[in-house]
């Protein structure tokens, strides 16, 4: 699942890609280099980005979207609001990836009319007060509980059982402990019978771990936390750099998966 930021303000790659040819020539290229899904989004959610409007959210993915999709690019729409789904899965998206896992009340109904895939991450308040002291008395447990009771509000609104995906939300209201605990307990969330999406991509528990590290610099840590994870049951990693990413993840299958 390749990255396509069309924002000002994300963590990784802000403004790069805020011109709608840049964000669209980064998606093929993104597909070129075997991304299977491209996720599209307008509004960042790094720690402590401001909200963004529903009208700009739109204005800056809908054109990236139809493009990639008259391209038979299949596209994710990155977003939390029903209204900018809606706009999206017009525009040829074929999947929502909430990162609040259906907390606009019109979400799941949306979806499964429209007969979308969704993707429900966990997030511990929003993203201007998610990285406040986050605390759980277990993470993991914790984390897969509430996912689990997303998915069955999904699965009650509609939404078929294989088209539902969990996240822990690496890096959403977590410290550097509850992120490596969700990574070194995969096989705990893959349990509960949803394929399980991990994003660690170029997170900024890794500088926490390892020192000051640019965005670009951590696509290698990003590669072995992906590899553990997919050895734990992943289903599909969400990256930055896709390269790479198909990379680890094509020699992990072949270790983990060929002989096993």
């Amino acid at each position: 699942m390749g990255i396509v930021n069309v924002t000002p303000d994300s963590f990784s790659d802000g403004g790069r890609f805020l011109a709608h040819d840049a964000a669209i020539a980064h998606g093929l290229a993104m597909t070129e280099a075997g991304a299977d899904l491209v996720d599209v989004g307008g509004e960042s959610t790094r720690p402590g980005a401001a909200e963004v409007g529903t009208d700009i959210e739109i204005d800056r993915v809908v054109p990236v979207v139809r493009a990639l999709a008259e391209r038979e690019v299949l596209v994710s729409i990155d977003t939390s609001k029903a209204e900018v789904a809606a706009a999206a899965l017009a525009a040829g998206a074929v999947v929502v990836n909430d990162v609040t896992a259906l907390g606009d009340p019109g979400m799941a109904d949306l979806v499964a009319a429209a007969g979308a895939g969704v993707i429900l991450m966990h997030m511990l308040g929003s993203p201007r007060t998610m990285q406040a002291d986050p605390h759980y008395v277990d993470v993991v447990a914790e984390v897969r509980d509430f996912l689990v009771a997303r998915a069955e509000r999904a699965e009650g609104a509609g939404i078929p059982r294989e088209a539902i995906c969990i996240d822990p939300g690496i890096g959403f209201g977590k410290n550097l402990d509850h992120n490596l605990a969700l990574l070194a307990n995969v096989p705990a969330l893959a349990a509960a019978g949803y394929p399980v999406v991990m994003g660690a991509s170029r997170k900024s528990w890794m500088t926490h771990l390892l020192g000051d590290l640019s965005p670009e610099e951590r696509d290698p840590v990003t590669a072995v936390a992906h590899a553990l994870a997919i050895a734990g049951g992943a289903s599909m990693i969400r990256v930055h750099d896709v390269v790479m990413g198909l990379r680890s993840a094509r020699t992990t299958d072949a270790i983990v998966r060929s002989f096993a």
